[in-house]
């Protein structure tokens, strides 16, 4: 066990006063948790006295206390914000708090922690020995802790504690701007690319309080209508009020200063909060609101503008990547109504079959964005009819054999205009141009493919297109009724149709009617 009393000079010495330990008070929105781990109470009743006023960087101490290192663990399991560990070796056994310091780096896998081993027998922990085998980061005698050393100790472990957690956040906003670099396709990397931002500036500027990313146009700060101020990322305290619903949350402080500088149509720094203004080409105004900022001289004020304006070109870039993606798919969606429109047919044909194939490639368990790469490639699947005739094309009677033969031929003509492309778009559309037509029990052309030889795009649309072209009027026929229709697909269940896709349109019948409501044919 640790003495209950130790020699030291006079002038400097810590003595083991007999009183009640210091109650803790509630911990402030910001403070340096220190973790005192001894089985005596004088320790931790004279550890607390010395640093009771304690700050490091203008945050306070908060001291909490644990008496084995049974109770040392529980405690770093569940407070996940400490910054120094005081650790006694000798407690419940005469190894425990070496157990406790192996645990932490190895069993909790905490790197950041600062592990100051704090030992009144130094025989039983030899210090060689321990600074090898076991990842601490001081070693003191108890005998040697005046009042003006543990300060001295207690202050540098949190300052390398606050240079490793600034490396992690630095650590952890290159991971998010990597992600949303890579993935720059996807709607969520907007977002993504906002939040690496935040973690970056906060991790730079030591930001322990909160920040907003937000992009608005025509925002005002009085206004009762927040749909203007569209919220995007943010960090701290305002993590919780993310929303797609626009900034209600917002204080009126923040609020004010965010209008200020659209206001001014320049960024605003008032020496502890600053927003950054930035205008994005899509007309959109950009915004960072970063709180408690303190410490940043004029030439750091400069680099965060030109960090912000080198974001608004980053985003810039994000936005146009979508406005080709969204064009692509546009045109696609353009081309598949001009084919259907010069072979009669009606005008939302081929927004219906999008819609029905993304329904179907959902209820197939393809996953959202197949599902979505299906509705954008589906409108395709008729393209090659303009390699058909007029006089077979749109022949109100029935087609001869030759003429059936020569309108089959569309799959082949389709699959040539469009697999030529890379485009994952385009690459989809060909196989559901070329396929469409395949029947599952394979007597269907233009490949006689069969089962699951068929391309599961393929035999999504196939049946999406029959669903709906029996459904609708076209010039050589009538709509059937929705009955005739459904008894139809049933009865061709495993000789026209993929039997799971028939089954999964059956179960799904609820959504098919709002799509076919939603883009009704005029008449």
């Amino acid at each position: 066990m640790s003495p209950a009393h130790i020699a030291t000079p006079a002038d400097d010495e810590l003595i083991f006063a007999e009183e009640e330990p210091v109650q803790e008070s509630a911990a402030a929105d910001a403070h340096w948790t220190l973790l005192i781990v001894d089985d005596e109470e004088d320790v931790h009743t004279t550890t607390r006295l010395v640093l009771e006023d304690f700050t490091f960087d203008g945050i306070p101490l908060r001291c909490i206390s644990a008496y084995t290192g049974a109770q040392a663990m529980e405690i770093l399991r569940t407070e996940k914000d400490i910054a120094v560990v005081l650790l006694d070796v000798v407690m419940e056994s005469n190894h425990a708090g070496l157990h406790v310091a192996r645990a932490i780096r190895e069993e909790l896998d905490n790197r950041l922690v600062r592990i100051i081993l704090r030992t009144g027998q130094p025989g039983q922990a030899p210090e060689r020995k321990v600074i090898i085998s076991y990842d601490i980061n001081d070693y003191k005698h108890k005998a040697e802790l005046t009042s003006q050393r543990l300060f001295t100790t207690v202050y540098t472990a949190l300052r390398s504690y606050r240079d490793l957690r600034v490396i992690e956040q630095n650590r952890q906003g290159l991971r998010h701007i990597i992600d949303a670099s890579a993935d720059l396709f996807r709607i969520r990397s907007i977002r993504q690319l906002a939040q690496g931002v935040l973690t970056q500036l906060s991790s730079l500027y030591g930001l322990f309080s909160g920040s907003v990313y937000v992009q608005t146009s025509g925002f005002t700060a009085t206004s009762e209508n927040h749909e203007s101020l569209q919220f995007i990322a943010a960090t701290g305290k305002y993590d919780a009020l993310q929303t797609d619903e626009g900034c209600p949350q917002l204080s009126s402080d923040v609020r004010a200063a965010v209008q200020q500088a659209v206001e001014e149509k320049r960024s605003i720094f008032n020496g502890r909060d600053y927003v950054g203004y930035f205008p994005a080409r899509n007309g959109r105004e950009h915004l960072i609101y970063l709180e408690g900022l303190s410490g940043v001289t004029p030439p750091d004020e400069n680099l965060l503008q030109v960090f912000t304006n080198n974001v608004a070109v980053a985003f810039d870039n994000v936005y146009l990547n979508k406005e080709i993606i969204n064009t692509q798919k546009e045109v696609i969606l353009r081309l598949g109504d001009v084919v259907e429109s010069r072979s009669k047919e009606t005008a939302h044909h081929v927004r219906r079959v999008a819609e029905f194939t993304r329904l179907l490639a959902r209820a197939a368990g393809l996953g959202e964005e197949t599902a979505e790469l299906y509705l954008h490639a589906s409108p395709m699947h008729d393209v090659g009819k303009i390699g058909i005739p007029d006089a077979i094309l749109l022949k109100p009677g029935r087609l001869t054999d030759e003429e059936r033969e020569v309108m089959k031929t569309h799959t082949t003509i389709g699959y040539h205009i469009l697999n030529t492309s890379e485009r994952p778009i385009m690459q989809a559309a060909a196989i559901i141009a070329h396929e469409h037509h395949e029947r599952w029990d394979g007597t269907g052309y233009p490949q006689g493919l069969k089962g699951d030889g068929i391309h599961i795009a393929g035999r999504i649309t196939c049946l999406a297109d029959i669903f709906d072209a029996l459904s609708s009027k076209r010039v050589y026929k009538e709509a059937w009724p929705q009955e005739k229709v459904l008894d139809y697909i049933q009865a061709e269940k495993g000789r026209i149709f993929d039997p799971a896709l028939v089954d999964a349109l059956f179960a799904n019948m609820e959504e098919i009617d709002r799509i076919r409501d939603r883009y009704q044919d005029a008449h």
